[in-house]
């Protein structure tokens, strides 16, 4: 008598295993993903090398050798430049080239961690959630070859940015075995917050949970070197914190200084360990679960869950409070290096400090400055709430919704209105963490009420970006990346538009350029009426649209 576990041949499998191995079919996979992100791929990887193309650029556009560096060199070699910067390697005998990696190579290595996390994320667990993999691993297909796949995808990607990062630093000029050690530097970053995310890939079902626990290991990475670097700044304390983060690896190849390669042979065990990790934890649990299982809900949903909007707060609850957290320890982080940073930059070039407004009020160009900071990265959160409504669609969750008494219009009328109220509550607590840190620094308690307006004060412009997010969901769902484009540009023009000097009326596109950055800037109450208006026009032309357009499921 056969059972399902005998073969043809009558004879069952050996040991659960079969004439596939465990990466069978990974060539295949590889050559899937490259085609489903045939834009993805190039826009990580030509965006990478465009923002250090563009540091390059700004840089030399401000000082043209190491003696116009001297101000900046003030900061970065402060406590609170070692934070945000890194340790400074080389500043006795400064160059441009060490100044670029030494103080903004530390954001390549953060933006490249980020494109190896999200696209192994997106390639193994989000594949698992959507049934695709199950799809998938009903042909010839190991068990490993996915979570192989992905890693390989995320190697191409990293060596593409290599490449092109090297040709960038040598075309400039640059020593060329610096520029090699860089862009190995940077494409090591992407492999290993690959790995993390291999490991965090299994723990959780949920895409979302999986790359914020990868994202939580980036940002324990950044806190310990910052840590690290500040110690060893200030010559005392544990200055060897920054050699148990992994983008401290990185940076301690120290390119055009110290040259040193071997620091990455640790970041290359370290990929090999966690990928090694993912494999074993892959193999002990169920397809489709995760290692963490997910907290059982309540068998009847409170009373106060019977409508469209209270559901949308539910579903947004988990994301309004992490951002909340964040933006307050952010601000606060920030604003108790106010004093520093206004030593640091009372030295700069000048085109430097007209980025925050000119010599003639520092303190209040720079909190005018850190305002917009803060309401271009809520309208991070506008979006990807917005991205998130897309997922409720796409995942089959707002079928069944639908197909009770609510309507359409309530639905994503529901979802717009939470966001938009959490808008201004987000930047209420960024603008409190930064004004009790800013306050502190300087001992100027009045600092706490201009800095709360001027967050606030930014509300209608982020609502602008949440309401074009919302339309381009209603009218054209796959357009909806477009939206970034509007955030990118507004923080372009926020930042650096006196150093590129951008045309006035290519100033006035970005909606954050018309109320006015205060404290630095009296608030343009037309212009508040006017986004506002523009706003709430544009949300009712998504809300209208989405009537009327068919619901996806892919």
């Amino acid at each position: 008598m056969t059972t399902a576990a005998t073969t043809a041949t009558g004879r069952p499998p050996q040991s659960g295993t079969t004439r596939a191995t465990v990466v069978s079919g990974t060539g295949t996979l590889l050559r899937f993903m490259l085609r489903r992100d045939r834009i993805r791929f190039p826009a990580w990887v030509l965006g990478l090398t465009l923002m250090m193309m563009y540091y390059i650029a700004a840089l030399e556009g401000v000082s043209e050798g190491p003696e116009d560096l001297a101000g900046m060199t003030a900061f970065s070699e402060s406590p609170a430049g070692a934070l945000f910067g890194g340790p400074g390697f080389g500043y006795d005998e400064l160059t441009i080239e060490r100044f670029l990696t030494g103080q903004y190579g530390l954001y390549m290595y953060i933006g490249a961690a980020l494109m190896g996390l999200l696209t192994v994320t997106r390639h193994t667990r989000a594949e698992e959630r959507s049934g695709r993999a199950e799809l998938v691993r009903a042909n010839v297909v190991g068990r490993h070859a996915q979570v192989t796949a992905a890693l390989l995808l995320t190697a191409l990607m990293g060596i593409l940015v290599a490449l092109l990062v090297t040709s960038v630093m040598a075309g400039n000029g640059y020593d060329l075995a610096g520029s090699l050690l860089f862009g190995a530097a940077i494409g090591t970053s992407a492999l290993t917050f690959a790995g993390i995310a291999t490991v965090t890939a299994q723990l959780s079902e949920y895409p979302r949970a999986a790359a914020g626990l990868a994202g939580t290991a980036l940002g324990a990475a950044f806190l310990l070197r910052g840590l690290g670097d500040m110690a060893t700044v200030q010559g005392s304390g544990p200055g060897w914190l920054s050699w148990l983060s992994p983008i401290g690896w990185s940076q301690q190849t120290a390119p055009y200084v110290h040259n040193r390669w071997w620091p990455l042979a640790i970041s290359l065990a370290f990929v090999a360990g966690t990928a090694a990790a993912g494999y074993a934890l892959s193999a002990r649990r169920d397809f489709g679960a995760g290692l963490i299982p997910p907290r059982p809900g309540a068998p009847r949903a409170a009373g106060w869950l019977a409508g469209p909007l209270s559901l949308a707060f539910r579903l947004q609850r988990a994301s309004l409070l992490g951002w909340s957290a964040a933006l307050l320890v952010s601000g606060l982080a920030y604003g108790s290096f106010t004093q520093p940073i206004l030593d640091g930059f009372a030295d700069a070039p000048e085109d430097l400090v007209a980025v925050m407004g000119g010599t003639e009020d520092l303190l209040a160009g720079f909190l005018g400055l850190m305002g917009l900071t803060m309401a271009l990265t809520v309208a991070i959160f506008a979006v990807l709430a917005v991205h998130a409504l897309r997922g409720e669609e796409t995942d089959g969750r707002a079928e069944p919704v639908l197909a009770t008494a609510v309507s359409r219009r309530a639905w994503i009328g529901s979802h717009l209105a939470v966001t938009a109220v959490g808008v201004p509550w987000l930047l209420f607590v960024a603008g409190l963490g930064m004004g009790v840190g800013a306050a502190t620094s300087t001992g100027d308690a009045s600092l706490l009420g201009d800095l709360l307006l001027g967050h606030l004060a930014h509300t209608p412009a982020v609502w602008l970006v949440l309401a074009v997010a919302a339309a381009l969901y209603a009218l054209v769902p796959r357009a909806m990346p477009a939206v970034w484009v509007v955030v990118g540009y507004a923080l372009i023009v926020g930042f650096f538009a006196p150093i590129l000097d951008i045309p006035a009326a290519a100033v006035r596109l970005s909606p954050f350029e018309h109320i006015g950055e205060y404290p630095l800037d009296e608030i343009d109450i037309g212009a508040v009426l006017l986004l506002t208006v523009g706003a709430a026009a544009v949300a009712q032309v998504a809300t209208l649209a989405f009537r009327r357009r068919d619901l996806s499921t892919a």
